[in-house]
């Protein structure tokens, strides 16, 4: 534990004439009695192998014995035919079994060999916990009167923590998202949590809370190669994530155009990897708690190693581009209640948070009470008052065949399908906290321990997204609203899809706006192509300035049997300086946002269904120099 973070409470009339804390390395943790099995066999193996090396040594001495003699035999004498054929089969055969021998004896190594992998990975992970050392707290009190205390102790220990992590469930088009919002907590104490009460807080003890102090600037004369701009610390957003090994991501400009070669390093390693063609990049991680991302012309990015899937927009660096030399050759958050508790209740049904009545076609037929299903668990004889309405998180109402397809002809009278809280949140000043309702066993080996902090049904908007100028494929994605009252952070989310895992991605709440939307996948129903004209009769030149006339076509097929909506984008580039001048602009169909320069097509694709758009733009600029479109 952090000594200077023990807090004591409950000290009545007494106070603390002092307090000291220490540690006893005499104690020590039990080994795992596997172990010792693990070690014998290790030893057993390791012996076996090198009696098999012995052997193999032995058989290559005799094979040079062999070859040696007939050497030998071949210069000293004379043999006639007979005994020539003699001698060659003799040598044949026994070289021959000699390398058959030497040959099956590796095999047999090997077999040793992964065998002892196995155990000793098995060790390692074994002996990845930590000694158990035994804290031993000292406090010498004064009381005025003899006082019966009861004491809490609190305190912060290290190699503990959590991060979020999502599960986002999408069973079809157009039907709500299920998020389940979790905590993967993780300790290496040296002491096993058992059934305890979890409280996650997003507080962060390790980060400098100190106010900046501003002083008076002051300008003189500096060498024209001093540092322009000094690295100001920026917000935190994210938070190391010590169960990350491996990372995959996409390194992009400000346009979303991928950087090839930009380098992705652990700070502080030298593990590091450039960008493929397409801004690609995967990073095993063996040490360090932060990337470190750069690219000529672009501000450099340090950013905490916080998911297995990082994706990086770089800056453009003004200060930098003036070194570059260019030669030919080269939201107070408010907290739910029950808005979610009876947003499905379909129509014509009448329903109430606790004591749910379901009528039928006839309301003049007695009310029957319907069969409860609270957290998935039927429970029979629910009453009203049996459940808080500040517990209820999600409340559905079923009927009718698909009420009995579910439970039988126990949902004669309907189904009530109640999703529960599963933790309560509190806003303290600068941080949040969820008090976990259910108590959980974490034990000091450092892997994780999924909690479910809550989870929640979001209305979602789908629709299908193609950009083909960065990437050929057509996108699946869900707008999600609502979820800026959910107090999420960012973390990773397992996206699963009609019953199947679609991929992994993040959810970062920082970053949007409005609406949070969601990658499903790739649809490979979809085919969408961008080809650009060939426009021989366009003027090359005129006076002394370039002409380049661009007219691209974009057809898109939907091969699905249903009909789909399809947000399509392009874009006419911007020009940043006054000598490159972008003309005659024609979007045809689409939206057009002339500071942006991007194009906005909104279709509707019935099944089967082929479309075609274009657009086109002059680019002038003087000749001698060199654009890139």
């Amino acid at each position: 534990m952090e000594e200077s973070s023990i807090q004591i409470s409950g000290l009545q009339s007494t106070s603390i004439l002092s307090m000291s804390y220490d540690l006893n390395y005499l104690e020590k943790t039990k080994n795992n009695p596997m172990v010792v099995q693990w070690e014998d066999e290790i030893s057993k193996i390791q012996h076996d192998i090198a009696l098999l090396k012995n052997a193999i040594a032995g058989l290559e001495e005799e094979e040079k014995v062999i070859k040696a003699n007939h050497s030998v035999s071949d210069r000293s004498q004379t043999l006639d035919l007979n005994r020539v054929k003699e001698v060659s089969s003799y040598y044949r055969q026994r070289i021959t079994a000699i390398r058959n021998e030497i040959f099956k004896t590796n095999l047999t190594i090997n077999e040793h060999k992964l065998t002892m992998t196995k155990l000793q990975k098995q060790l390692a992970e074994t002996n990845n916990a930590p000694q158990e050392e035994q804290g031993e707290l000292t406090i010498v009190f004064d009381a005025p009167i003899a006082t019966n205390l009861n004491l809490s102790i609190s305190y912060l220990v290290q190699d503990a923590g959590w991060m979020p992590n999502y599960d986002v469930k999408s069973e079809q088009l157009n039907a709500p998202i299920d998020l389940a919002y979790k905590a993967h907590v993780y300790q290496k104490t040296g002491k096993d949590w058992n059934n305890v009460n979890v409280t996650l807080s997003t507080g962060n003890p390790n980060i400098n809370v100190n106010k900046p102090n501003l002083g008076t600037k002051y300008l003189n004369f500096v060498s024209r190669y001093a540092k322009r701009h000094k690295s100001i610390p920026q917000k935190k957003r994210y938070t190391y994530n010590p169960m990350v090994r491996k990372i995959t991501g996409t390194v992009v400009d400000q346009s979303g155009t991928p950087l090839p070669g930009a380098n992705v390093v652990v700070k502080g390693t030298q593990q590091g990897v450039q960008t493929d063609f397409d801004g690609n990049f995967e990073l095993d991680v063996l040490s360090g708690e932060e990337l470190s991302i750069s690219y000529i012309g672009f501000s450099s990015q340090e950013i905490p190693i916080y998911s297995s899937v990082i994706n990086i927009q770089m800056e453009e660096d003004a200060a930098a581009l003036d070194e570059v030399v260019v030669t030919a050759m080269g939201v107070k958050r408010e907290q739910r209640a029950l808005s979610y508790a009876v947003s499905s209740v379909s129509s014509g049904v009448n329903g109430k948070v606790s004591g749910v009545t379901i009528r039928g076609h006839n309301s003049t037929t007695k009310e029957q009470s319907p069969l409860y299903i609270i957290d998935g668990v039927p429970l029979e004889g629910f009453m009203e008052g049996d459940l808080d309405a500040s517990e209820i998180q999600h409340m559905e109402v079923l009927k009718g065949d698909e009420a009995i397809s579910l439970y039988g002809n126990r949902a004669n009278n309907g189904i009530v399908l109640i999703t529960t809280k599963k933790s309560n949140i509190q806003d303290d000043l600068t941080n949040t906290k969820f008090v976990i309702k259910k108590p959980y066993s974490i034990v000091s080996d450092g892997d994780i321990t999924a909690i479910e902090i809550n989870t929640f049904q979001l209305t979602a908007t789908y629709e299908h997204f193609a950009a083909p100028i960065v990437n050929e494929n057509v996108f699946l994605t869900a707008q999600l609203k609502g979820w800026e009252k959910l107090q999420l952070l960012p973390g990773e989310a397992n996206i699963y899809y009609e019953g199947g895992y679609a991929r992994k991605t993040n959810i970062d709440p920082f970053i949007v706006k409005k609406e949070m939307t969601l990658s499903l996948g790739i649809d490979p129903n979809i085919t969408i192509s961008r080809k650009q004209q060939r426009n021989f009769k366009s003027k090359s030149f005129t006076g002394s300035n370039r002409i380049l006339d661009r007219t691209y076509d974009l057809e898109i097929k939907n091969n699905k049997s249903t009909a789909i909506n399809l947000k399509l984008m392009d874009r006419v580039p911007v020009s940043q300086n006054r000598d490159i001048k972008v003309d005659d602009i024609d979007p045809k169909n689409a939206d057009y946002n002339k500071k942006t320069g991007l194009l906005t097509w909104n279709l509707k694709l019935d099944p089967s269904a082929n479309q075609k758009e274009s657009f086109s733009f002059q680019v002038k600029y003087p000749r001698g120099k060199y654009i890139s479109l």
